[in-house]
């Protein structure tokens, strides 16, 4: 397993009227930010909050490449990304913490359980389970990697882990003090980390592949 210090490439924040960020994601040009009682709309150019969306999102945040899916307490509301409004909902097995798309398919990180659930995106049935060592706090899939965060007291880390096992392949550990409340890609060589209660973004850099 390799384990190296993240790289922190940019911070963004804080911003007026966000004291959480919980869930992020990504939609190919804006970071999606969840901060409690709205969904905020982040210009990573220039580190602007462009808009937001009233709506409740204390939680995981993930994107279909349409529509929005965002965790809140027991349930995951299907969002439309132009008005915010609620399309359909469905429950979250067991609550959790982050959330991400990919295959077709919702994946779930379980903070205190340390589990991340595939679930179908229809009914929030469980698909498949893979279990964690660590508290799973955001999730993520890039390149046929899966990813997640984790936090436990003042350590926080990004883990690359086999999605057949769990094993934990590559570690980047964040500083101390600097968690990792969500978790996304920007498809390349970004992970976009939610900073909880530090009300920041952060960008890390994605490890390098031999090609």
């Amino acid at each position: 397993m390799k384990t190296s210090t993240a790289d922190i490439l940019h911070e963004y924040g804080p911003f007026p009227d966000v004291d959480q960020v919980g869930g992020v994601t990504f939609d190919g040009r804006h970071v999606w930010f969840a901060s409690g009682d709205r969904l905020n709309v982040l210009d990573p150019a220039t580190g602007d909050i462009v808009r937001w969306h009233d709506v409740a999102a204390d939680a995981g945040t993930a994107f279909d490449g349409t529509h929005l899916f965002q965790l809140i307490e027991d349930r995951i509301q299907k969002i439309d990304p132009a008005t915010g409004r609620v399309l359909s909902t469905i429950p979250a097995p067991g609550g959790g913490s982050g959330l991400a798309w990919a295959e077709g398919t919702l994946w779930l990180g379980q903070y205190r359980d340390r589990r991340i659930h595939q679930i179908d995106p229809e009914t929030g049935a469980v698909l498949r389970t893979i279990d964690s060592d660590r508290m799973v706090t955001g999730v993520t899939w890039v390149d046929g990697e899966l990813w997640h965060g984790t936090w436990e007291g003042e350590e926080s880390e990004v883990r690359h882990i086999d999605p057949a096992t769990g094993e934990v392949l590559e570690r980047l550990q964040m500083p101390d003090g600097v968690g990792v409340s969500g978790l996304e890609t920007d498809g390349a060589d970004r992970f976009f980390c939610g900073g909880g209660n530090s009300g920041r973004v952060r960008a890390i850099r994605r490890p390098r592949r031999a090609t």
